[in-house]
């Protein structure tokens, strides 16, 4: 027994240990203390919005559908396209007339486990946002009235709502409620390299990998802000980025709470599949991972109103080259996601 508990002992020391946010970690694939860092199988969802196949399909539908735009043009998957790590590849995206906007567009993998959405998070959920991007006049620009008058109007639009919805309007409560199901049964991201050394696979990720978790939770600091299980906190931060020292730069979560703290403050997104997401931040200002990593190691470049978690690490090269080895290790396989036939 002695011989049995000294091996256990040795073995511990060897995966090595990181106490961080009052929780002890044992770096082994399957350890028990590494669980809260399991995503769920499915996403949480309202009870007036359980999925199904046929709300699901209407949601495809609609979202690839660019008669939702008022010139016709653009659809959700323009700018969250699948192919694009459900982004657009831009440093910031484009609306209207292909204007330039101030903000990139986030990736909306995983968003289905977020309580607020946006970068500002205006939007409590997936359904309060699914209208947004459609009303904006610098977005979509849509002519919502007109929008339910023709969905309204169109008999194959028509029979999917009344299969998915029966006995409920077109209107925007159904259209939103649609989108979000599609969104929160397919935008999804769980079953990476990582999430199969947590459920025990030794040989999922590399040593390499391993040791850049270890920093992630530890000396990096990552995990304070990129918690477990969505590596968000779904609080808003000010990283100090170049873009918050112009003459008017954007105030972020301010305009929607006007706190000093919240000056220059966006949401901590996601960084499952962050590998297929650059640009990277609020204003596609990294174009790479490694980027990323330096501006977190610097402490920032603008320290105005600095996020209190920002700060110098300190890391060596080999550290930062983890670190990026092991966000890596968060991309689940692609899915492959078929444009779907519209209504005509």
């Amino acid at each position: 027994m002695k011989q049995i508990l000294m091996g256990a002992a040795l073995a511990l020391a060897a995966a090595g240990t990181v106490s961080a946010e009052g929780q002890t970690y044992v770096f082994q694939a399957g350890h028990p203390s590494l669980k809260g860092w399991l995503l769920p199988k499915t996403a949480p969802y309202p009870e007036s919005n359980k999925p199904n196949a046929a709300r699901i399909d209407l949601g495809h539908k609609l979202f690839f559908d660019p008669r939702l735009s008022g010139d016709g043009n653009m659809s959700c998957a323009t700018c969250h396209n699948p192919s694009l790590g459900w982004s657009d590849a831009l440093p910031t995206a484009k609306g209207v007339k292909s204007m330039v906007l101030g903000r990139a567009s986030p990736t909306i993998i995983n968003t289905a486990f977020n309580t607020t959405q946006m970068w500002d998070g205006r939007k409590k959920d997936l359904e309060d946002q699914a209208m947004g991007p459609m009303e904006a006049n610098v977005e979509m620009n849509m002519d919502t009235a007109k929008l339910f008058q023709w969905l309204n109007s169109n008999d194959g639009y028509k029979a999917l709502f009344a299969k998915a919805y029966p006995g409920e309007p077109i209107d925007a409560s159904t259209l939103s409620k649609a989108i979000a199901t599609y969104e929160r049964t397919t935008a999804i991201s769980n079953n990476s390299p990582f999430d199969k050394w947590l459920k025990g696979d030794k040989r999922a990720m590399s040593a390499q990998q391993v040791n850049g978790f270890k920093l992630f939770v530890g000396k990096a600091n990552c995990a304070v802000c990129h918690a477990a299980p969505n590596f968000t906190d779904n609080g808003f931060h000010n990283l100090g980025l170049a873009s918050f020292g112009v003459a008017e730069p954007d105030m972020g979560r301010y305009a929607q709470k006007p706190i000093k703290l919240m000056k220059g403050a966006f949401k901590t997104p996601t960084l499952r599949d962050i590998e297929r997401t650059a640009p990277y931040f609020h204003d596609g200002s990294a174009k790479t991972l490694m980027q990323v990593v330096e501006h977190y190691d610097r402490g920032g470049e603008v320290t105005t109103n600095l996020s209190p978690n920002m700060k110098p690490l300190g890391l060596t090269q080999q550290e930062k080259e983890e670190l990026v080895a092991f966000m890596k290790a968060l991309t689940s396989p692609f899915i492959k996601v078929v444009a779907p036939d519209l209504p005509l």
